[in-house]
């Protein structure tokens, strides 16, 4: 008789382990994704020794983009007769912009605590994805709600500055 008691132990503690790695695992990979997405952009805007900065304003807007003419700040930019921004809720047609250059291309990013917050939204929405993974897979609530809590702080910062 000890051993059917022994043995229903063992498998409650597999099933606890397996459930423990498989939503760890899903939160870190949710984490990892929103940190990937992000860094397209972000590292644009934070790492701008070496890029041309300056100024846009946006002149037409069509589909999915806005283009204007770039006006340079830093030295070594080179002015340009049009550049082409992502059209999204932060760019406004007749709007001036502060923006950096993507190397070898006539796109640009905004820069600034805007374009830094803006860069960095897909990681808000990916922490609080990883919230809800976290509260219901690992029953690990006070580590969700710091999740949510960043992730709310991050997208409400981002909304608010631009």
């Amino acid at each position: 008789m000890p051993s059917a008691v022994v043995s229903s132990q063992g498998a409650v503690a597999a099933l606890r382990f397996g459930r423990i790695a498989a939503m760890g695992t899903v939160a870190v990979l949710i984490l990892i994704a929103g940190v990937w997405a992000s860094w397209g952009t972000a590292q644009h805007v934070m790492l701008t020794k070496g890029r041309e900065s300056g100024t846009i304003e946006v002149a037409r807007c069509a589909g999915d983009t806005c283009s204007g003419p770039f006006t340079p700040v830093s030295a070594g930019a080179q002015p340009r007769e049009s550049v082409v921004i992502e059209d999204n809720v932060a760019v406004r047609k007749g709007q001036t912009y502060t923006v950096v250059v993507k190397p070898g291309s006539a796109e640009v990013v905004r820069s600034g605590p805007a374009g830094i917050l803006y860069a960095w939204v897909p990681l808000g929405g990916a922490l609080l994805l990883a919230s809800v993974v976290v509260a219901g897979g690992l029953r690990r609530t006070r580590l969700a709600w710091v999740l949510a809590g960043s992730g709310m702080a991050l997208l409400t910062a981002a909304f608010v500055t631009i």
